[in-house]
């Protein structure tokens, strides 16, 4: 029998570096772009063309618009030039340090009034995309779902604090928190001229008297 020929796989650093260089450069023009021009205004090609690469490369690298969406919006809520998990996050992290329920949603209610005034026209282009969209509908269904999902680890963070009402269930306070943190309120707020510091302070109010016993 004929010697079978071993192969193996062959891993480059210097490839591996110059892909994760690449996507750098493509997220960070991608990330310029969109907040600066939106997302009407951005397209594919521009973000290659500031990138220095081709479209092709952007797909390859991030994904199609919708990816490059969501790619800044999580660049954004982590305060990073790459996408940051959620639990990576570091106001996350500040929340479980905090000992008391208060102390978390002041914590909590900070990140909001900082970071969702900078990603509500993202999040909000990319669900009105969706109407004609296919996949801008999915990209956002799965933001909102992860969002709604992350929101019931919180409830549960403050479940643990032992000051939560008896009567209000984990799912009804991510619910709560959920619906007050999203971009579609933001945004309603913002058109009757409220300022980030309000939006703060109002959902420190909120969150401490509905969900505190």
């Amino acid at each position: 029998m004929p010697n079978k020929v071993k192969t193996r796989s062959y891993h480059s650093p210097q490839r591996r570096e110059q892909a994760a260089t690449t996507r750098s450069s493509v997220l960070a023009a991608a990330r310029d772009l969109l907040q600066h021009k939106g997302y009407a205004a951005t397209t594919v090609a521009d973000i290659a063309r500031l990138a220095e690469v081709s479209v092709d490369t952007v797909y390859a690298s991030v994904g199609r618009k919708p990816e490059l969406v969501l790619a800044v919006i999580d660049m954004v809520l982590g305060g990073a030039d790459t996408p940051v998990p959620a639990d990576q996050r570091d106001y996350v992290q500040a929340i479980r340090d905090e000992a008391t329920a208060r102390g978390k949603i002041v914590v909590y209610a900070a990140a909001v009034a900082r970071l969702v005034p900078r990603t509500a026209p993202l999040q909000e282009a990319l669900r009105k995309a969706g109407d004609s969209d296919t996949d801008c509908a999915a990209t956002w269904r799965a933001l909102v779902t992860r969002r709604a999902a992350n929101m019931r680890l919180f409830a549960a963070d403050l479940r643990a604090t032992g000051e939560l009402r008896d009567d209000l269930t984990d799912e009804e306070v991510a619910d709560i928190v959920w619906s007050t943190n999203a971009a579609e309120y933001w945004l309603l707020l913002d058109q009757r001229g409220w300022t980030p510091a309000r939006y703060e302070a109002l959902l420190v109010d909120v969150w401490s008297r509905t969900l505190l016993a």
